[in-house]
């Protein structure tokens, strides 16, 4: 047999370019399996999952300040988280054994800047222009239906805000011509107006 130096020169070059390119295939392979090959990827950026979240953009707490007095034991001003309801205020100031405290709607939300007044038992409801949570507006101290806000009709007895504001809408189309009116609003039937009928006035 014919040693590799006595081919033809021809054949001897392309066994050398062969034999080359076995060598670089080879070390290709090589390094796809040891993963020297492989390239790293960086994942930067707000797209990122494992961003830590920015502290400084988190929003502080909402408070509001409402005015608490009649029979309490601590009247005064209170600090509240918005959106507390008027219950919240008075577990608050705490409430007086002789105090009539469902003659508010407690289910009421308190907005910033209101006065509530808790009755003692029998106690007739006080005619204030600043504020409501046992506060009445209108003729005799009654609620004026026709013009009262949604906060002051949640000062009715069972008045909650969805029928604080079907009473507003229904007026919006049809002013109420007197107190029994208010009985064609969706929500309102006898037992109902029977609860609120000597608090209201169309005055």
């Amino acid at each position: 047999m014919l040693s590799p130096w006595e081919w033809d020169p021809k054949v001897r070059w392309v066994a050398v370019i062969l034999a080359a390119a076995l060598l670089v295939g080879g070390g290709i392979l090589y390094g796809k399996a040891s993963g020297k090959g492989e390239v790293p990827v960086v994942i930067t950026g707000e797209g990122s999952q494992d961003q830590a979240p920015d502290s400084s953009q988190e929003k502080e707490p909402e408070f509001i300040v409402v005015h608490i007095s009649g029979a309490v034991e601590r009247p005064g001003v209170y600090r509240l988280p918005r959106g507390a309801r008027v219950h919240e205020a008075l577990d608050q100031a705490g409430v007086l054994p002789e105090a009539d405290p469902h003659a508010l709607n407690l289910a009421a939300t308190l907005q910033d800047g209101q006065k509530i007044y808790v009755p003692r038992r029998g106690e007739a409801l006080p005619v204030l222009t600043g504020g409501w949570g046992g506060v009445q507006k209108g003729g005799g101290g009654k609620v004026n239906i026709n013009t009262a806000s949604e906060q002051e009709l949640q000062a009715l007895p069972g008045i909650g805000p969805a029928l604080a504001r079907r009473i507003i809408e229904y007026r919006q189309q049809k002013p109420f011509r007197s107190v029994e009116d208010i009985k064609n609003v969706r929500g309102i039937g006898p037992k109902k107006f029977e609860e609120i009928k000597d608090k209201i006035t169309v005055n």
